[in-house]
């Protein structure tokens, strides 16, 4: 039996209750046999949450890139390692081979070191999904920088802060992206991002849409000229197991985004095991995640789960309607892709249009599908089922965290049958545990409560970058001695877990975690505006649309209402970007409040979700009146 690779429900039960009575051994077994270590560990776990304090495989050596380019270059160098699908259709696919790849991250570790980057040090990527995107993280990981990718559709001010948070000296960027028909000038979004950014030294530009941009004497430079130039081997940094690997931003529901931070060996071990059981990944299968790397599923399931496994995966510079809603089965009939990954959000709006858009392509390599990024709806998974899948491939609807690092509850595709809405079992060495208000654990089955995990699991962020309080109240706190995800769930009669949807304030939009309380800041930076609440309401396409509750200023009162919602949209696309804009605005009189000043927003989802049928008891409100007041205003 292989721990590695779990082929049949009996055994994924085997290899499931040996995880949890020895989860030490279970990890060592799997870390000893399928990974390159310059140094063995010293202990395989060491953990206490509440402090917290965790590090798996303490003592060892390794880098990340020796096992996700190096150790395959002998028996797979000339299998194709990323496969780029650019934007335009007619623009031509480009093969990465491993041998390739790995010229291609010496010479960019290379041009980094040159640049004075030096282990430790932070690197803020802001990319578009090219192949140097993933190139310029592999270097990072290479010399030991610490790199820091910022999704290329957030805003300056997004930028701004998330490299300011950081530290970081340095800045890879591009000309420009392409999305769908649209020209994107993201230098112009990073040069006004470093207006406020004064510790950023250099910035190296990729050329890829040939647009004018204004390059800072002294601060800006071309990086092909120096990619050129630099030499085509790079020794490896040696770094230590709890190392950290990079730092990604997630939503926080007060203030800043919390910077994860996600450390070395055991993010390796666990993406590399999740990556291989959760698609069935085998030798000659072409893997397709359309997730960007700005998140974390681009991560570990674009780039090091799938390289860490000598595959072969996809990168997509596009979108799932340009130059139509075929686009994505176009590419998985063009490239054979036999493994495909996406979001419910994508799934919601291709249902919506003519099924030709399906029909009309061969999609018998697809082998698994999955979704990602929140839980897929009934509807949109046997739509996914029956017409993309033809009821031939597993569906895997899994469920994890930016802070979890890897997938953390999904259907193992051939084992576990699945069920629509459920992401089912564990994976090996997770042990969940659902909570009532009061602290305690549910036993038993056709329950439900809040999330947690009782144990550590190797790719668990560590702390959050240069705030580790902050990662303790956030995670540790809630109950004690467990992971607080931050997730509702039920467990039904058979012990499958569905994922219910945050207990606190951050909204998950087209799979997007938005925290509340930035946009809220952003629209009470409007002159007009006195007092804002942001709730979710379901929606069709995106899951979750936001609905913004806005009073306004005796001053704004007169002003042109439609006006003033292009206005706050604007402001809300400035500070945050356009993914956090609101699909309704309703002026409003007041807020629910309770006595001590918290905005009920219980009240607030309900009316939004046209669903007042029972709004519990509203006269300990500070202002029960102002309930009817919204409900009859409401959209």
């Amino acid at each position: 039996m292989s721990n590695y690779h779990i082929k049949h429900l009996e055994e994924y039960f085997q290899v499931y209750r040996k995880s949890v009575r020895n989860p030490e051994g279970f990890w060592e077994e799997v870390a000893e046999e399928h990974f390159h270590w310059r140094k063995k560990w010293d202990s395989v776990l060491e953990w206490d949450f509440s402090k917290p304090e965790i590090s798996w495989f303490k003592g060892a050596k390794l880098n990340i890139t020796e096992n996700c380019i190096d150790r395959h270059l002998r028996i797979r160098g000339d299998k194709t390692a990323i496969l780029f699908e650019p934007n335009d259709p007619k623009e031509e696919a480009e093969h990465i081979t491993y041998n390739q790849l790995h010229v291609r991250v010496c010479r960019y570790a290379n041009v980094l070191k040159n640049k004075g980057v030096k282990k430790g040090d932070r690197v803020v990527i802001y990319l578009p999904m090219i192949p140097d995107l993933a190139i310029a993280l592999l270097a990072c990981a290479r010399i030991g920088a610490i790199h820091s990718v910022v999704f290329a559709g957030f805003s300056s001010t997004a930028l701004a802060t998330r490299i300011n948070d950081c530290g970081a000296k340095m800045v890879l960027t591009s000309d420009g992206s392409f999305r769908g028909t649209k020209v994107i000038d993201l230098k112009a979004i990073v040069d006004e991002a470093l207006d406020s950014c004064p510790d950023v030294e250099t910035v190296l530009v990729t050329k890829r849409t040939g647009g004018d941009v204004t390059m800072k004497e002294g601060r800006d430079v071309w990086v092909q000229p120096l990619l050129d130039k630099a030499y085509l081997d790079c020794a490896p940094e040696i770094m230590d197991a709890e190392d950290p690997l990079f730092i990604l931003y997630t939503s926080g529901s007060t203030g800043r985004p919390k910077g994860m931070v996600h450390t070395t060996g055991g993010y390796m071990v666990y993406t590399a095991y999740t990556f291989k059981n959760v698609f069935q990944y085998k030798e000659e299968d072409v893997y397709w995640c359309t997730a960007d790397i700005g998140w974390i599923t681009g991560h570990s399931y674009i780039v090091y789960g799938p390289l860490a496994n000598g595959a072969t995966t996809v990168m997509f510079e596009g979108v799932p309607s340009y130059p139509d809603f075929g686009r994505f089965w176009d590419v998985v009939q063009k490239h054979k892709v036999n493994q495909f990954y996406t979001a419910p959000t994508a799934i919601r709006a291709l249902a919506k249009e003519n099924l030709d858009f399906v029909a009309e392509y061969d999609l018998s390599s697809l082998k698994v599908l999955g979704t990602v990024g929140e839980p897929i709806n009934e509807e949109a998974w046997h739509w996914y089922n029956d017409h993309v899948g033809e009821k031939k491939c597993p569906i895997v609807d899994t469920w994890w965290q930016t802070e979890t690092g890897g997938i953390l509850i999904s259907p193992i595709p051939f084992s576990t049958p699945t069920k629509p809405t459920y992401a089912t079992l564990p994976m090996p060495g997770i042990q969940p545990a659902l909570m009532d208000e009061n602290g305690k654990e549910i036993k038993g089955n056709q329950v439900d409560g809040r999330l947690c995990i009782k144990y550590p699991w190797p790719s668990i962020a560590r702390t959050i970058w240069g705030n580790h309080q902050r990662y303790k109240d956030t995670y540790f706190s809630a109950f004690e001695g467990k992971y607080f995800t931050g997730d509702g769930a039920l467990r039904d009669e058979v012990g499958y877990y569905r994922i219910t949807g945050r207990v606190d304030d951050v909204i998950i939009v087209s799979g997007h975690n938005l925290g509340t309380a930035p946009i809220e800041d952003a629209i009470n930076e409007h002159p007009a505006v006195a007092e804002s609440a942001i709730v979710g309401f379901p929606h069709d396409i995106k899951g979750n649309a936001l609905y913004g509750y806005i009073i306004l200023k005796e001053t704004g009162e007169d002003r042109n209402r439609d006006n003033l919602k292009k206005e706050i949209n604007q402001l809300i696309t400035d500070h945050i970007g356009p993914i956090a804009k609101l699909d309704k605005i309703q002026f409003t009189e007041g807020l629910p409040k309770t006595r001590s000043g918290k905005i009920m927003r219980r009240i607030l989802r309900k009316i939004a979700s046209k669903d007042t049928s029972n709004l519990g008891d509203t006269s300990t409100l500070l202002n029960p009146e102002i309930v009817e007041s919204i409900m009859k205003e409401s959209l």
